[in-house]
């Protein structure tokens, strides 16, 4: 199975995420412009099994997660009100997941499996 799916904890609770807004978006081709392919919101256990929408295919190139925070901590003082990740898709029939550790004034992330 290819695609690209996402897991946000949020640190300072140690607790899932719910209810974060993730956009995915590409280029094929460095400096062309951003195509947005998907978006979704992360569940009760923080996750979002696949944020590439149905109707696009995995294409090697390079790729921007956005995880839209801001109104998750819309009670808190943070710091970032939305968080981009860029990486690359090399393999097309490899599955990327892009977790984000998550508190109000800070971020990790890596590629998980």
């Amino acid at each position: 199975m290819s695609g690209i799916s996402t897991h946000v904890l949020d640190t300072s609770t140690g607790r899932p995420a719910t209810g974060i807004l993730v956009a995915l978006k590409r280029t094929l081709t460095q400096g062309s412009s951003w195509d947005s392919i998907g978006s979704g919101v992360t569940d009760e256990n923080g996750r979002i099994s696949s944020v590439l929408d149905a109707s696009e295919t995995l294409e090697a190139g390079t790729y921007q997660i956005i995880f839209h925070v801001g109104d998750y901590f819309e009670t808190r003082d943070h710091f970032h009100p939305e968080i981009a990740i860029q990486f690359l898709v090399r393999d097309p029939a490899a599955q990327y997941h892009v977790p984000l550790l998550l508190s109000p004034y800070g971020y990790t992330t890596y590629r998980g499996s």
